[in-house]
C-alpha cells in the first residue's frame, strides 16, 4: 500500500503540468508551483497523519485515507476547466494562476496520501526499538513507488492513454488499496474470531 501512494502521488503530480498547460502554459514557473503545492501538502500530511496515529490507529481510518483521495482526486478530472478558468481570467500573471490552481485541484487529495506513510508506521510498529527499522523500510517502499510512478508515468502512460485515463486508473488503484485493506481487516477479524472459538472448544 506504501508503493500504491507513492506511485500514485507522482502520476498525478507528473500530469499535473499538462492538466494546467491549456490554461498557464509548461514554462518552468508551473512546474515550480506544481511541485512546491505537492511538497506543501505532503509535509502537512505527514503531520497530520503522525497526529492520528497517535489516536487508536485502525485499519478502517487506514483504508479512509485512500478511499478519501480517491473521492477527492475525481474533480481534477470533472471540475478542472470549471476551477482554472475563473482563476485564468482574474490573474494575469500565469506564475500566481497556476499556483492557485494547483491549490484548488491538487492539495487536498495529496495532504490525504501524505498521511498514509506515518499512519502505516504507527500500525505497523509493535515496539520503539522496531520503530525506526520500519519507518525506514516503508518510506524506502514508498519512495520506490513514487520512482516508479514518475518513470511509467513520464516515459510509457502519457504515451498510451489521456491524461484523463491516466487519472481514473490512479483513483481507481485508490479506491481498490482501500477495499483490499477493508477486506483484509474484516476477514482477519473473522479468522481470528474462528480460531478462538476452536481455541475455547478444545
Amino acid at each position: 500500500m506504501a508503493f500504491a501512494s507513492g506511485f500514485c502521488i507522482m502520476t498525478v503530480e507528473m500530469l499535473g503540468a499538462r492538466i494546467l498547460s491549456p490554461y498557464f502554459g509548461g514554462s518552468l514557473s508551473v512546474w515550480g508551483s506544481i511541485i512546491t503545492i505537492f511538497m506543501l501538502a505532503l509535509a502537512l500530511g505527514y503531520l497530520w497523519g503522525g497526529k492520528l496515529s497517535a489516536r487508536k490507529p485502525s485499519a478502517i481510518t487506514f483504508a479512509g485515507f485512500f478511499i478519501g483521495a480517491a473521492v477527492f482526486s475525481i474533480p481534477i478530472i470533472v471540475f478542472s476547466d470549471a476551477i482554472m478558468e475563473p482563476i485564468f481570467m482574474a490573474l494575469e500573471d500565469p506564475r500566481y494562476g497556476s499556483l492557485f490552481a494547483a491549490i484548488f485541484l491538487f492539495f487536498i487529495p495529496t495532504s490525504i496520501l501524505g498521511m498514509i506513510s506515518p499512519y502505516a508506521v504507527r500500525l505497523m510498529v509493535q515496539n520503539e526499538a522496531h520503530s525506526g527499522q520500519m519507518a525506514g523500510l516503508l518510506y524506502f517502499i514508498s519512495t520506490l513507488g513514487s520512482a516508479a510512478g514518475t518513470l511509467g508515468t513520464s516515459f510509457y502512460f502519457v504515451l498510451w492513454f489521456e491524461v484523463n485515463q491516466i487519472l481514473w486508473g490512479a483513483i481507481f488503484t485508490l479506491l481498490l488499496a482501500g477495499l483490499v485493506i477493508l477486506a483484509a481487516h474484516y476477514f482477519g477479524k473473522d479468522k481470528s474470531a474462528t480460531h478462538a472459538e476452536a481455541v475455547n472448544r478444545a
